[in-house]
């Protein structure tokens, strides 16, 4: 790592805890291979001390900070503007500090669709299903209907999914938006029209790695890509389905490569080395 000196600029991430998290690691690898005087920090926040630590980080001349659970939502309190996605979908994940005004955006349905972009798949006439109601869902099912996408919400809690399409009519516009429940019965009465499947849910995820949304008894269709927020492990029980089947399939890893990337291109007005990048984490994958 180069050496921190009065010129370094300072970066970070804001959450509690964050003793696991890759970012910096990620970012800090990045900085190093553009020969970039940055340095990334992890900062544990408690809930309490959210307010002190933005006027902390401003005090000290940060350039911008990450933010993440469970800061997302009540950061939005502490700033002077918030973009239109990040108020959409309800939560922040980037602030960066801009001619003394603390500006929030959302990059987790840009670097979701980032993703998708750089495999050549397009959005727009689109059918997915989304599975989950959580916060990842909300980011995703509005970043897929601004991108054209016709969007059903499944849940194992059919409230939470009526609830959330309910809280993302308006930025459905014209592009149909449903929900229903997570189970066997639903997912194979749509199955066949589906596009697009995208699991944000913790269904697979370490140490439950056979844990599957994807119903047993249901043939998973190859013309649908399955996309999954889950990234450890890397492939998991839903994804090793769908490609069983012939489908193309998305990790995780994907989404936090893209979603990082752009919030190091705001920061240094660098492109991302995403090689760089993405070796880190898988580095740091394989030792959590």
């Amino acid at each position: 790592m180069a050496a921190i000196d009065g010129r370094t600029r300072l970066v970070g991430l804001l959450g509690h805890p964050i003793e696991h998290t890759l970012s910096p690691a990620m970012h800090n690898a990045a900085f190093n291979a553009l020969g970039l005087n940055y340095c990334y920090l992890p900062l544990p926040v408690a809930p309490a001390e959210l307010g002190a630590a933005i006027a902390g980080v401003v005090a000290l001349g940060f350039v911008g900070v990450n933010v993440t659970i469970p800061h997302k939502q009540n950061v939005m309190a502490y700033l002077d503007e918030i973009s239109t996605e990040a108020q959409a979908i309800g939560a922040v994940n980037l602030i960066e500090f801009r001619q003394n005004r603390r500006i929030g955006h959302n990059m987790d349905g840009t670097g979701f669709l980032e993703a998708l972009r750089r495999q050549q798949i397009t959005v727009r006439g689109t059918r997915s299903l989304v599975f989950g109601a959580g916060g990842a869902a909300r980011a995703v099912v509005y970043t897929l209907l601004q991108a054209g996408s016709e969007v059903t919400i499944l849940n194992r809690t059919t409230a939470r999914a009526e609830s959330l399409a309910a809280a993302l009519c308006s930025a459905a516009g014209d592009v149909r938006l449903t929900a229903g429940p997570l189970d066997t019965e639903y997912v194979a009465a749509l199955a066949a029209e589906t596009d697009l499947v995208v699991n944000t849910t913790a269904l697979g995820m370490t140490p439950a790695v056979e844990s599957n949304p994807w119903p047993a008894s249901v043939p998973y269709p190859a013309r649908a890509v399955a996309y999954d927020l889950v990234y450890a492990p890397r492939e998991t029980a839903f994804l090793r389905t769908a490609k069983a089947a012939g489908a193309r399939t998305i990790d995780g890893l994907q989404m936090l490569l893209y979603q990082g990337a752009l919030a190091f291109e705001m920061w240094t007005g660098q492109p991302a080395p995403l090689d760089v990048m993405l070796s880190e984490l898988l580095k740091g994958r394989m030792h959590s």
